[in-house]
């Protein structure tokens, strides 16, 4: 099994690359965000990752251990192949990945071409307890909301504001404090939200 390459790129094209290794030529598959860290004779070091078939050997290339650690993931779902795998990994960073799946969020999914909403309830099933995120921030605008909301909605419906409330001020907090929204735990956001709704007040106080 081939781990990694260490070699210097003699083609870079839109979906693949040639690494020569020890006057070898390797031809690998890989996301355009791997590919565009590759210049054409100078040294890079690839993650690799072999995919054996009756008919063919294809190898598959990455920039990092982690992201090929996902891709392998992926491609043990059932209706997942090689190319889908790289595909939702040329959309999706592998945290991404790992958040999507543990937050069951198909819209992310859908986000990759020729995944429907169907294929993506199996994807979220299938992966679900075999990606965990490891806690590193996301950037605004990524799935993680969605871990978080429905406690903070619990909260302030427990202190008495309507759910309808509770979700307008959600929506103005990520308007204007998406940073917060993106990286900040329960209790943060609960008291951002606290503050938008009348400086932690109950209703009617």
């Amino acid at each position: 099994m081939i781990s990694t390459l260490r070699g210097t790129p003699q083609q870079v094209n839109l979906n693949s690359a040639v690494i020569e290794v020890g006057g070898f030529g390797m031809l690998i598959q890989a996301s355009p965000a791997t590919l565009a860290d590759l210049q054409v004779d100078r040294e890079a070091l690839i993650h690799t990752s072999m995919v054996v078939r009756e008919d063919s050997m294809t190898l598959f290339g990455f920039a990092s251990a982690d992201e090929r650690e996902v891709f392998e993931v992926l491609t043990g779902v059932s209706g997942i192949g090689p190319r889908t795998g790289l595909a939702i990994l040329s959309v999706h960073s592998p945290e991404e990945v790992r958040i999507a799946a543990s937050t069951k969020d198909t819209k992310a999914f859908t986000k990759v071409s020729g995944i429907g909403p169907k294929g993506a309830q199996r994807i979220v099933l299938e992966l679900s307890g075999k990606l965990t995120p490891t806690g590193a921030p996301v950037p605004a605008g990524s799935t993680a909301a969605s871990s978080w909301e429905p406690q903070v909605i619990e909260a302030l419906t427990g202190l008495g504001w309507t759910e309808k409330d509770a979700l307008k001020a959600l929506e103005a907090l990520a308007k204007n404090e998406p940073q917060l929204v993106a990286t900040g735990s329960v209790p943060e956001i609960l008291r951002a939200v606290l503050r938008s709704l009348g400086r932690g007040n109950r209703p009617g106080n």
